[in-house]
């Protein structure tokens, strides 16, 4: 494996060597058979050997056809699945929770049983800690120390191979680190720096660190960086697009970041693989640094 085959060099997640740009598979569910398919195939093409995935991504749907597209798998390939939610179908959030602790089992099961796999390579345990947020009643809220006791047997038994957390603040973070915690899966971006403290955190610690919405979110009222002004303007200055500029400034931020951008198209897919080609000069970093303050989180 070398840097120059693995769009934006090479990172590291459960000790596993992996491409900085990854891809997240949960908008396969929306694209046909055929075009999931191309988009997965087209991808390892690419270099990318981290996937993101969820049996509640469907359910089940997306993690099938990551099996059909790309079973058997490249050796080099790492599926990062999460549990700690099921799928409902309702707008706008689809999720309902699945927190306790037969449930992330029972999830970690699925998983296997839809991939293919003897053992998952990472699952997140999917907290309800920060947004987005997923409606919990009183029996759905789980103590931590409760959840990563399964977790951790699950991972003594083979059945994953580390475990990460997501959606989860700072002090959560914290005491869920002597488990051995492999990544952290937050909101963040360019536009959404609330959780710059973990951030800093996952690098002095070595772990993943593993932005979703990079470029913000399709969700009411969560800002795109598309259509940031100083984002788009440094995009015309260097001859690449918004969302090529804020993927870049994503891994020039932090050197344990681990991007997984998701996309239904290969045209698309290639735009975010180039993103790895981006540099980000000095001047243009600071530009972006000013766009949002950095914050707790």
């Amino acid at each position: 494996m070398t840097e120059q085959s693995h769009p934006g060099g090479l990172g590291a997640i459960g000790g596993t060597p992996v491409a900085r740009i990854g891809y997240g598979a949960m908008q396969l569910f929306e694209a046909s058979p055929d075009d999931a398919a191309a988009v997965l195939r087209r991808a390892v093409e690419l270099g990318v050997n981290h996937i993101d995935t969820a049996s509640f991504y469907g359910p089940g749907e997306v993690n099938r056809r990551i099996r059909a597209a790309l079973s058997p798998y490249p050796g080099d390939l790492v599926i990062v699945s999460k549990v700690g939610a099921r799928y409902t179908g309702a707008d706008p959030m689809p999720l309902a929770p699945a927190q306790r602790p037969a449930e992330l089992r029972a999830a970690v099961e699925d998983d296997l049983r839809q991939l293919g796999l003897d053992c998952v390579p990472v699952v997140n345990l999917r907290r309800l800690d920060l947004p987005p947020t997923i409606p919990a009643g009183d029996d759905e809220v789980v103590d931590l120390d409760d959840q990563l006791a399964e977790m951790i047997a699950l991972r003594d038994e083979g059945k994953i191979g580390a475990i990460g957390v997501s959606s989860v603040p700072l002090d959560v973070v914290r005491r869920a680190l002597p488990a051995g915690i492999a990544c952290v899966q937050n909101s963040y971006s360019l536009l959404d720096r609330s959780q710059e403290k973990t951030v800093a955190l996952c690098a002095a610690e070595g772990i993943a660190w593993v932005p979703f919405f990079p470029l913000g979110s399709a969700f009411p009222g969560v800002p795109k960086v598309t259509d940031n002004p100083v984002a788009a303007e440094i995009a015309g200055e260097l001859g690449v697009t918004p969302a090529q500029v804020g993927l870049a400034w994503l891994l020039a931020h932090a050197p344990t970041t681990l991007l997984i951008p998701g996309t239904r198209s290969v045209a698309h897919l290639a735009e975010n693989v180039a993103a790895a080609g981006v540099t980000l000069g000095a001047g243009a970093l600071k530009r972006l640094d000013a766009v949002a303050p950095p914050s707790h989180g």
